[in-house]
């Protein structure tokens, strides 16, 4: 029998993904182009690679979920009905066995159109075969969407089960609902299992673990286990049962004799009784907790008569315990432990193997010559040895790990017992704490409490004075207006802010200004309304003149309101005067080719030199100017590319 790690099954997809990432594999691990050169032979090549490609990997993703899967006829019988209780067998086997026709399906499509596209005889017949094969492929596992689900789900509930082992060392706890099975497991293991005060807050199986003797424990958490028959019994009571059932382990029955779980003693020991058969190979303690809330002496005496007819059967013992106060709870562990091994041990006595092992084995047993007691005798030289080396090993300081090996779970680490130069009385106490300097320690007020207290006294009082109380601030009719213009003031700023942001040239195309039409938004009678508006006195200004003078570049001439100066000679060809209002020359900057050049002679004669430049470039170079920067191709592709005919290589 096979032990099963079934966090390693691989992940079931469901039908739509599982057809996708088969399609897709097959388009991105095949040729995908048919060239038109292609023969016929070639043509049915690709398309036939195409299906066996698809065949194959449907075929070895099906595999790959039917092998990780475990077979309830190889796993070891508490994990197969285990299974058979979480998930329905034949449910499972159905799913299965589904999975594995539609791979049968899918085979014997994918031969049937190979065979077919041998015979294929034109690029659109092989292409429509290949697309019907896909396509059989498809509907095939589309019919499978319910198994796949369901297989997905037992997947995942599978990876969620605790790892027990079977053939472990094994303590099961078990009883009714809220006897204190959790509060157990969470003492003597490092399990942490939630408890509550009410029943079924264990619904499924928790696995601790713990030591003794040097060995590992694994100690399981049943659910509570109600008293019905056994048909009629949920999951979570078959849990435990199955359990119960297969796993070689020592059981632990718990009653509470407080009656909290909501069950009388009575029906605790008819459960037992009840049950009692499953443990016929197993050593069983019946554990009686919560001693603490009351014990077997406060109990009336028919109650008692339970209890002390459960303890007249020696092969079963009763123990008294309490997981509130710690009471009987190790001792439960240790009684548990040693009948299971001694229980272990006389199952292998029983076996073939040992009777092999013995027949081997001689214990010689020597017998007395005399009457005469002979004691032991250690020589002297090996006693004075012995007692150094013990010595020895006192005065060796033992390491921090070596300690917590020896204490175990008591272990807590203390570092203040190795401070050897700080008196004893003096190790454990509080360091002061230093900041910038200066010890906290100094600056804390022991009154200040009590000052706080007077403080909230003496604001309670001016409190009631009524120093706080706000004056009545009544606004006047001027400070009403004032605030009123701030607020508007306020109102206008944010718009201009906001209309500025919005007309910013950065979020929308510009236009050009020869394509811009020509509004006039700007007259002398909106400049004399918005001044007087202001508040600006404009009488007296009827005659003054408001027009924007206008320079005209091409004429050389400035025109100031509607009247036009005289025109003004060029100064020469190279450097031309702008008129302004004045009528005054402005010089412009001199020309790019004639910067830096002394006289007339100097500048001719580069000039020409910039002339025959220009046109070495231009006819021996093949360029189309100074400014060209265009690279001509090195290796023309007419030249290199194509099969060469029978004809001269030369120009190559």
């Amino acid at each position: 029998m096979s032990l099963y790690n079934f966090k390693k099954i691989m992940v079931v997809p469901p039908a739509k993904d599982f057809i996708d990432i088969m399609l897709s594999k097959t388009q991105r691990k095949t040729p995908t182009v048919v060239h038109k050169g292609y023969k016929i032979s070639r043509i049915r090549a690709f398309y036939t690679r195409k299906v066996k490609y698809t065949q194959q990997n449907f075929h070895d993703r099906l595999s790959q979920i039917i092998q990780d899967f475990p077979k309830l006829d190889d796993v070891h019988p508490f994990y197969a009905d285990l299974m058979n209780v979480l998930y329905d067998k034949d449910h499972y086997k159905l799913a299965l066995g589904q999975l594995n026709t539609a791979r049968h399906l899918v085979d014997n499509v994918a031969k049937d159109y190979v065979r077919l596209l041998k015979y294929g005889d034109s690029l659109y017949r092989c292409k429509q075969l290949k697309k019907a094969a896909l396509g059989r492929m498809a509907t095939i596992m589309k019919r499978q969407a319910s198994n796949l689900t369901y297989l997905e789900q037992v997947r995942q509930h599978l990876s969620r089960l605790p790892t027990i082992d079977p053939y472990s060392r094994t303590i099961i706890i078990c009883g009714f609902p809220n006897v204190g099975k959790s509060s157990f497991i969470n003492k003597i293991t490092r399990a942490d299992v939630e408890v509550q005060p009410y029943a079924f807050t264990t619904k499924s199986l928790y696995v601790g673990h713990t030591d003794y003797k040097y060995l590992r424990w694994q100690v399981i958490d049943t659910p509570g286990i109600l008293d019905h028959p056994l048909e009629e019994r949920n999951v979570i009571e078959m849990q435990a049962i199955t359990a119960l059932a297969h796993l070689r382990a020592c059981v632990l029955y718990f009653m509470d004799i407080s009656e909290q779980c909501g069950h009388s003693l009575e029906e605790q020991v008819k459960l037992f009784e009840s049950i009692k058969p499953l443990f016929t190979n197993k050593p069983l303690i019946l554990a009686i907790n919560k001693i603490d809330i009351l014990t077997p002496d406060d109990l009336p005496e028919e109650r008692r008569q339970i209890i002390t007819k459960l303890q007249e059967d020696k092969n079963i013992p009763v123990m008294l315990m309490s997981t509130v106060q710690e009471t009987g709870v190790m001792e439960v562990k240790t009684e548990a432990c040693e009948r299971l091994l001694s229980y272990r041990v006389d199952q292998k006595m029983r076996t073939k193997k040992v009777d092999n092992i013995l027949n081997r084995l001689h214990v010689a047993m020597p017998a007395p010559r005399d009457e005469k007691i002979r004691a032991p005798c250690i020589p002297e030289q090996a006693l004075t040895r012995l007692q150094q080396n013990a010595a020895k090993a006192e005065r060796k300081k033992k390491l921090e790990k070596e300690i917590e090996e020896e204490m175990g779970d008591d272990y807590t680490l203390d570092l203040k017992k190795n401070y050897s130069e700080i008196p004893e009385e003096e190790r454990y106490d509080v360091i002061p704490e230093f900041w910038e300097g200066r010890n906290i320690a100094d600056y804390i007020d022991p009154d200040i409490f009590e000052k706080l207290e007077e403080l909230e006294r003496e604001e309670g009082l001016r409190e009631s004075s009524g120093v706080y109380t706000v004056p009545d601030m009544s606004m006047d009719e001027t400070l009403k207006e004032i605030r009123e213009m701030a607020k508007q003031i306020r109102g206008k700023r944010f718009e201009l802010r906001d209309e500025k942001r919005l007309s910013s040239r950065k979020n929308k195309p510009v236009i050009p200004r020869h394509k811009q039409p020509k509004v006039r938004d700007r007259s002398v009678n909106k400049l004399v309304e918005t001044m007087e508006g202001l508040g600006v006195d404009m009488s007296g200004s009827e005659n003054a003149n408001f027009t924007k003078s206008v320079v005209d570049l091409r004429r050389g001439q400035v025109a100031i309101g509607s009247k036009k100066l005289p025109k003004q000679p060029l100064l020469d060809k190279e450097s031309s005067a702008v008129v302004r209002k004045t009528g005054q020359p402005l010089k412009r900057a001199p020309a790019r080719d004639s910067m830096g050049i002394k006289n007339v002679a100097i500048r001719k004669k580069a000039q020409q030199m910039a002339k025959r430049d220009i046109a070495k470039k231009v006819t021996k170079m093949g360029l189309k100017g100074e400014a060209d920067r265009f690279i001509g191709t090195k290796m023309p592709k007419h030249l290199y590319s194509g099969k060469r005919g029978t004809g001269k290589t030369d120009r190559r």
